[in-house]
């Protein structure tokens, strides 16, 4: 594994989970190619329980239909009302523009695997940022014929971040003109946004600019979690969701929209009082058997492969946390007693690990003797991995051996 944050991070079993020991090192920086390999969010599991009142799905094409329904109602009402002004109509696209992409200068930087991954209609996301590329359509209709007079076709980039020690997160979007053709040319955009779960708009910049293919149009926006941050222990998912209309000459499209995948706020995190939050992102712990913990490494890997214990990258058999130390104690006095006899220089290893629920005490472990340094360095990685992920009671994640 990768250097440790801090070498000062207590085991998982020594930690009190109403302590504040962690409050400092919770906050300290760590290298961005420590956050993961994106993953698109189709393929990560939804989170346990029920989503908050209002979460929704953050894929843009389950609202294509209902856009549609929403451009043909407007049409039919102003053709009934004798309306002689286009209808400006705005939905999603399927056509994969990527390639038109770029970067605005008004705009957050945004990562690189951002663009990378194309415009595919889906978020990416690592636990603490989500990014996705979409395309957009708008059109004008004529009111007596139906016929399509113009058409705008852009992009929107979509960003949003959060930490591990804070409240509140982050979201942007950037609409970005491809190409426009007919009465769609000289378009302008603007909006706001709105939060639903647990969370609430703290500031929403979003004002009219005029749509271009040098220039586009940025919405930036900070959202706060509602949940109690002042009692431990607490936990809510909250979701950000940007609307914007185009106008032109004073004439509006429908409302379109963009929400960002669910964010987990949370009081819970053993050892440390801050709030933080998460994307919803399964993380893995990385263990090298070239490494400074080989022997380690290798009990694993031999555990997951020949027991066929879980946790294992590229499943879906999660280990996951396990906060309560008295539980802790019992995995390890089933899988390591103290009265077993230990050779000299060794100590003894436990695979799931102590601090999961699926350790020692479900009769289904593996144990080894190995170097008793590297067994007290990777159990200091270990804490290092749940603190700089945020992994709290019950959070999923995989073990993965190089």
């Amino acid at each position: 594994m990768a250097e440790s944050v801090t070498d000062e991070v207590p085991l998982p079993e020594d930690l009190d989970p109403d302590s504040e020991v962690l409050n400092d090192a919770i906050s300290q920086p760590v290298p961005e190619s420590e956050e993961g390999t994106p993953t698109i969010l189709a393929d990560t599991p939804a989170g346990e329980g029920t989503p908050e009142d209002g979460v929704v799905n953050p894929d843009p094409s389950s609202t294509a239909a209902s856009l549609a329904v929403i451009c043909r109602a407007r049409l039919v009402a102003a053709q009934r009302a004798g309306i002689d002004e286009p209808v400006y109509c705005a939905g999603w696209d399927n056509t994969p523009l990527a390639a038109q992409a770029r970067a605005a200068v008004t705009a957050w930087p945004t990562p690189e695997w951002c663009d990378d991954a194309g415009t595919n209609g889906g978020w990416y996301v690592n636990r603490f940022r989500a990014c996705g590329i979409f395309s957009g359509i708008m059109n004008v209709l004529d009111v007596r014929t139906g016929a399509t007079t113009g058409t705008m076709n852009y992009l929107v980039r979509a960003y949003a971040y959060s930490g591990r020690d804070v409240k509140n997160w982050a979201y942007q979007v950037e609409l970005m003109q491809v190409s426009a053709t007919g009465t769609a040319v000289g378009l302008s955009a603007s909006g706001n946004a709105t939060c639903a779960g647990k969370c609430n708009v703290t500031d929403s910049k979003f004002p009219l600019q005029a749509m271009s293919t040098s220039k586009d149009a940025v919405g930036q926006f900070f959202l706060e979690t509602s949940i109690n941050t002042a009692i431990k222990g607490q936990k809510g998912e909250g979701q950000a969701k940007a609307e914007w209309v185009f106008t032109k000459t004073g004439i509006r499209t429908n409302v379109v929209g963009l929400s960002t995948p669910p964010v987990r706020c949370d009081t819970a995190m053993p050892g440390t009082s801050k709030p933080g939050c998460i994307m919803p992102y399964i993380p893995e712990l990385v263990y090298n058997k070239a490494g400074e913990y080989p022997e380690l490494a290798q009990h694993i890997e031999d555990a997951q492969n020949v027991k066929n214990l879980p946790g294992k990258h590229g499943t879906t058999r999660y280990l996951t946390r396990l906060t309560d130390k008295k539980k802790i104690e019992d995995n390890r006095n089933v899988a390591c007693p103290k009265s077993l006899p230990r050779p000299s220089l060794l100590s003894c290893d436990e695979y799931p690990m102590a601090s999961t629920w699926q350790g020692g005490s479900t009769g289904n472990y593996s144990r080894r003797f190995i170097d008793e340094k590297q067994n007290s360095g990777g159990g200091r990685a270990l804490a290092n991995f749940y603190l700089y992920n945020r992994i709290i009671e019950a959070d999923r994640f995989l073990v993965w051996i190089k």
